[in-house]
């Protein structure tokens, strides 16, 4: 079977929709200046700061996360004096890159992001059926190798995340880490200017008409966001065990140590059935009472790729 599918003509880059993750910060910036390695011909690359309050301030945020609004509910609501700054940014870019799930709405967006957690060069996924964006992962693996990339797929019957990059047709979210809040790490903006390079030469390579053979990639499916042990008052009592602190996509089998209490007592993981945490000690998730991410290991396969034939004959 093939999967014909339409051009991608129109992508866009977002940076700091965390305003304190400064590879995707630093990198628009530069790309607004001078853009001429994101340039493929016959696509309009549109490099974008997201949420530019956050980003004069350094914070993740102003009034509420952005990158966790881009629902029904947020996108249609009235706008008073009171809606919350990212909310009527949301609106904003929905309108220039949407309507969200629309025919309009940008083919392609890549959303840079960073984290403090050891994920090293992270792709994020929101659709397992999605064969465009299976190939195209599939190809900026193959582009990195030997340097691992993992893929993390998002898709969730109840974990519902609304991110800024679900206005496109194909969404993409890309998280490199470690790196600190506020700081900028040569490493770590090599390695997402080089996931946007690959991805971006897929996309001039599919519009010109290259065919993809069925493909098959290994990908980390969220099964469940795990808290921090707590008092009756909320406090955190324990804090991520060292042996499993920076061991992002490693995996955990019961019995294995995960928190450490400030008495010393180790709390192991107790599960039937091996885990690959990510997400590890996340900085700007301690709010959200969050300590890492659950995550098992799947395939996904996508079909024989090609531009359609009408697309063909007019590009």
């Amino acid at each position: 079977m093939s999967s014909p599918c339409a051009g991608v003509r129109r992508v866009g880059l977002f940076g700091g929709t965390h305003g304190n993750e400064l590879s995707g910060v630093l990198l628009v910036r530069h790309w607004l200046q001078d853009g001429a390695e994101i340039q493929r011909p016959g696509v309009e690359v549109k490099p974008f700061l997201t949420n530019p309050r956050a980003v004069e301030r350094c914070t993740r945020y102003i009034d509420c996360d952005l990158n966790r609004v881009f629902d029904p509910e947020s996108l249609g609501r009235p706008v008073v004096e009171d809606i919350p700054y990212e909310v009527r940014r949301a609106q904003e870019i929905n309108h220039i890159f949407g309507p969200k799930g629309s025919d309009d709405a940008y083919d392609l967006i890549f959303d840079l992001h960073n984290t403090t957690s050891n994920m090293g060069g992270t792709i994020i996924l929101e659709n397992s059926r999605d064969d465009f964006t299976i190939q195209m992962v599939h190809y900026i693996k193959s582009a990195l190798a030997p340097e691992p990339c993992p893929v993390l797929l998002i898709e969730h019957p109840s974990l519902k995340y609304a991110t800024t990059r679900s206005v496109a047709k194909h969404p993409v979210g890309v998280e490199v880490g470690p790196q600190p809040q506020g700081v900028a790490r040569a490493d770590v903006l090599d390695k997402m200017r080089k996931i946007v390079k690959h991805g971006l030469d897929f996309v001039q390579l599919f519009n010109e008409g290259k065919e993809f053979p069925p493909c098959t990639i290994e990908v980390f499916k969220i099964m469940e966001k795990v808290d921090y042990p707590r008092n009756k008052n909320g406090e955190i009592i324990a804090i991520i065990h060292p042996k499993l602190q920076d061991q992002d996509w490693q995996p955990l089998k019961n019995g294995d140590p995960l928190f450490l209490t400030l008495d010393g007592e180790v709390i192991p993981y107790q599960g039937n059935c091996t885990i690959y945490p990510t997400f590890i000690n996340e900085a700007a998730y301690y709010e959200k009472k969050q300590a890492f991410v659950k995550t098992e290991k799947i395939k996904l396969t996508a079909k024989h790729l090609r531009l359609s034939v009408s697309e063909q004959s007019t590009s």
